[in-house]
């Protein structure tokens, strides 16, 4: 990932685009903590431990809605090819253990995938 500073309103992007992996799930209220400690604690220190090269974390939205919980995750990566790494070549299909699919009452088969054009800061 690289961004060059263009001036001070924008960002001129060289090199390197980086990859935002968007995807939601939802649960019931009864299982979202259940659903949050599994991501925290089994599930985003098993992708850490992969050391996948590319891979820049992953942050964790939640919001109560309509009588459910929805949860968003956003993970960071260098480029679509690191994203496969992680993923398959099918790299839009959805990561879902089943241990996680046990707690959920739907969520989105597949990922959207976005090139970040300004960096957080």
């Amino acid at each position: 990932m690289r961004f060059e500073r263009q001036d001070a309103g924008g960002y001129d992007i060289h090199g390197f685009i980086m990859i935002s992996r968007i995807w939601h799930a939802y649960t019931s209220p009864d299982n979202a903590d259940a659903f949050e400690a599994l991501l925290r604690d089994e599930i985003f220190e098993a992708i850490v431990r992969r050391q996948i090269a590319g891979y820049h974390g992953i942050e964790l939205l939640r919001r109560d809605i309509a009588g459910e919980v929805e949860f968003t995750t956003i993970m960071w990566f260098d480029s679509i090819n690191d994203v496969r790494t992680f993923s398959g070549d099918d790299y839009e299909l959805a990561v879902v253990p089943p241990k996680a699919r046990q707690l959920l009452a739907r969520f989105d088969v597949r990922a959207a995938h976005h090139e970040v054009r300004k960096p957080r800061g």
